[in-house]
């Protein structure tokens, strides 16, 4: 996007689905920015989110296997179908399975206004979507693998290129490994930990860039005097130490010939102990210089929306469009001050958020512009 120009403002502003979940079929239309989706638990409110969330690269916030997410007592597959407005022109993009054998790993389709996407990656060209659950409240505490998809999802919206260098280098790291325990020759060892090199290097200094880019938005949205705690955020490992004190070209060289040194150890292992792929990311509570996994769990739900805020502000800053946010259950655990806080920042950045939440009250100081809908046993109702 050019200096100064504003992103533009993208927005879903219909949703169709077939066979999702505990939905059979469903037709909504939206018309606001906010959008709250009230209703009792299990009545599918998260199950309307993750569908929204299909409709971008990966399986979803739920990460589940694309089969699971048919319908009970259904075999026909399932799909999403969305209307995109983006600055006043609208697309129809929609995902889905055909009806399939179960384990059978039959990969999504994609189309875009009827016609079929090569890839996913097409979807990112007509909007970005992030999203936070219940399930990431643990996200400081838990595994650094955690963490790293986290943080990969982090730089996708940002690079839309950056999914396939993952996939890319979690690919290579699979045929290394394969390699090792087979005995396989040192030629065809230096051709796979070769291209490993190079996709590794390109994977970590996107992951450094992303980050960097996304400190300053998070200092300048402490600056502007946020509701929300500032994080501080780095990537950590021996990999990418080495990220900022070397060119690229120097990076792969070097990484290429610790593969080869290390042949003899990561084959006892069964596995590659060096490389990107073991890295993690630090987040720090900034106003007491204190680890993120030690503050509370109130601190920490606070500082991980204050992630997601500056974040989508990185978005619209960089892709050149608002991005779409799918926050479930944001407003049970926050005062009533943070509320009323956060729906302030999200009007503020112009961007389109889905929200769920069991109580209408935790609602109520939504703008009067946002829509509300009652979200019962797979049926879905406008409020108001």
């Amino acid at each position: 996007m050019k200096a100064g120009r504003m992103p533009d403002p993208v927005a879903l502003t219909s949703l169709s689905l077939t066979d999702v979940r505990n939905y059979s079929g469903l037709s909504l239309g939206f018309s606001a920015r906010l959008v709250a989706l009230i209703g009792p638990n299990g009545a599918g409110k998260t199950n309307l989110l993750e569908a929204i969330s299909l409709l971008t690269p990966g399986r979803g916030l739920r990460r589940a296997a694309f089969e699971a997410i048919t319908r009970l007592d259904t075999t026909g597959g399932w799909a999403v179908s969305a209307m995109i407005e983006r600055d006043g022109e609208e697309t129809r993009i929609g995902t889905g399975l055909a009806g399939i054998d179960p384990g059978s790993g039959a990969a999504r389709r994609v189309r875009i206004n009827g016609a079929s996407a090569p890839s996913a990656e097409a979807l990112l060209e007509h909007l970005r979507l992030l999203w936070l659950t219940p399930a990431m409240d643990a996200l400081f505490t838990g595994p650094a693998g955690d963490r790293r998809r986290f943080l990969d999802r982090l730089v996708l919206t940002v690079d839309p290129g950056h999914g396939r260098r993952v996939n890319d280098m979690d690919r290579l790291l699979t045929s290394r490994n394969r390699l090792l325990d087979e005995g396989a020759s040192p030629a065809y060892l230096d051709a796979v930990e070769a291209q490993l090199a190079e996709k590794a290097v390109a994977v970590a200094f996107a992951r450094a860039e992303t980050v960097a880019l996304l400190q300053a938005r998070i200092e300048a949205q402490g600056a502007e005097g946020s509701a929300f705690p500032s994080a501080g955020l780095s990537i950590t490992g021996e990999f990418d130490d080495a990220v900022t004190a070397s060119p690229s070209a120097m990076l792969e060289v070097s990484y290429r010939d610790e593969l080869r040194e290390t042949r003899f150890r990561d084959r006892a292992a069964g596995r590659t102990l060096s490389g990107p792929h073991r890295s993690d990311l630090s987040v720090t509570f900034a106003a007491k210089a204190m680890p993120a996994a030690l503050s509370s769990t109130g601190e920490q739900k606070a500082l991980l929306i204050g992630i997601i805020l500056a974040h989508a502000d990185l978005v619209a800053r960089t892709s050149g469009m608002t991005p779409i946010l799918l926050l479930d259950e944001i407003a049970a655990h926050l005062d009533p001050g943070r509320r009323a806080a956060l729906f302030a920042r999200l009007e503020t950045l112009g961007v389109q958020a889905f929200m769920t939440g069991t109580d209408a009250d935790l609602f109520r100081d939504l703008p009067a512009s946002s829509e509300r809908f009652e979200v019962v046993d797979g049926h879905v109702v406008r409020l108001g």
